[in-house]
């Protein structure tokens, strides 16, 4: 059995259940030790030298603090003696489309030897133009996968709740995925309009305020109140390796927050849009097919896996066929036939949880097997690290909790003094 770092970095209280499938996944489905990291309120723990690990994963929520620069920066100071670890080190990158530079320099410094994309692979020089790929070897992965115990709690949940929304979306608006980004808000606005003029009881938000996320189980029971769902792929088309976009657009609309997109891509980014083709299957279209919710997919190609009038409706992307689609939800006479099918395909089949994910990944990693047991050393940091990792749950919990009660301009200067006690 090998010995696995996973670092990652998470404050939320409760995560979405798919994103902590994510994070212990292979505590989960590998045979080897694994020791979690999660560097939200640590520093880099002293006892760590004393491991010599074989493979060090950097999971895509520590990646993905990235967004926030200058705290990245610190936190891969404090970490900088990993770079020394004799290990292989893999990385998992989400979000591909922004503080790209950022992810190129953490691979060539930290020595990282494999990446698991979700980028098609047409959009990896693009994207890691400075990134040696002779050195480093690039797969492309699933932006998410299912979990056998969330499908057991689907099952559960499925057996007491009732269809009672026929139509169910949540998204959250953002310009700077590009113009690509602008369906998720769009479709929400037709479907809003068309389905309610229809007769059609529905639950339909776009937001990016907290309070509106699911957290924990209540995506699956939102998702199981709905016969139907609208969505789109994830991705964008907007490629901002610096984050130089992303900046001007939140200050624009700082300025003009009724601005149309077309109005701030002038101002912020002319010219720039549509130099990414970034588009993937996301954790949500895996869950609607678990949940037996009819999907409503914008037409794309959804990673190869999802199929028109196989698994979900289509529609079109200039929404020519939107009253054919309205006329469905309401007959509702194909929903089961689909949602059973895309069942059998995605879910039953297994193809698409974390157990084939890790099992997809360990056969591209070279592990010792077998390696020897763990020391009595590794065994007492091992149960220390899963103790600290256990604490580092419950001070998100606090933290949350704090951010929740806290005004906004409190809650930004308690963020300045916890990076100045980090840095």
């Amino acid at each position: 059995m090998a010995k696995i770092l996973i670092v990652y970095y998470y404050r939320e209280y409760p995560p979405r259940a798919n994103l902590y499938d994510n994070i212990y996944a292979f505590q989960r489905y590998s045979r080897h030790h694994c020791f979690y990291l999660n560097v939200f309120w640590r520093r880099f723990p002293w006892y760590l030298r004393q491991i010599d690990f074989d493979l060090i994963i950097f999971h895509k929520t520590f990646l993905g603090f990235r967004f926030h620069p200058r705290a990245f920066l610190k936190v891969l100071r404090r970490l900088a003696p990993l770079k020394r670890f004799p290990g292989r080190k893999i990385a998992f990158p989400q979000d591909e489309y922004i503080y790209t530079s950022i992810l190129c320099d953490f691979i060539n410094e930290f020595g990282i030897d494999q990446v698991f994309s979700v980028a098609p692979e047409t959009e990896w020089p693009k994207i890691y133009p400075t990134v040696d790929f002779d050195r480093v070897a690039f797969h492309q992965v699933l932006t998410g996968y299912l979990d056998e115990t969330t499908l057991q709690t689907i099952d559960r949940l499925g057996r007491v709740k009732p269809r009672d929304l026929d139509l169910g979306y949540r998204a959250n608006p953002a310009f700077f995925l590009g113009r690509f980004g602008l369906f998720k808000s769009r479709i929400a606005e037709v479907f809003r309009n068309e389905a309610e003029a229809a007769g059609l009881t529905t639950d339909i938000l776009v937001s990016n305020r907290f309070k509106d996320f699911f957290w924990g189980d209540a995506w699956y029971e939102f998702m199981l109140r709905c016969k139907y769902t609208i969505s789109v792929e994830g991705g964008a088309s907007l490629l901002d390796p610096e984050g130089e976009h992303r900046e001007a657009i939140a200050r624009y609309l700082s300025q003009h927050p009724d601005a149309a997109f077309d109005e701030v891509e002038a101002h912020c980014f002319p010219g720039q849009d549509g130099a990414l083709d970034l588009r993937a299957l996301s954790p949500r279209h895996l869950e609607a097919c678990a949940t037996r919710t009819c999907q409503i997919l914008v037409a794309g190609d959804y990673n190869g896996i999802l199929q028109p009038e196989m698994h979900y409706l289509e529609l079109k992307q200039d929404f020519s066929n939107l009253a054919e689609i309205v006329a469905a939800i309401k007959s509702d006479t194909r929903r089961q036939k689909l949602t059973e099918r895309a069942y059998q395909d995605i879910v039953a089949s297994g193809r698409y949880t974390y157990r084939s994910f890790v099992e997809a990944v360990s056969e591209k990693l070279d592990l010792p097997e077998p390696a020897p047991p763990l020391t009595s050393r590794e065994r007492l940091i091992c149960r220390w690290m899963a103790a600290a990792d256990k604490l580092s749950w419950r001070k998100a919990a606090a933290y949350t909790r704090m951010k929740n009660l806290l005004p906004d301009a409190a809650l930004v200067r308690l963020q300045r003094l916890r990076q100045a006690l980090q840095g």
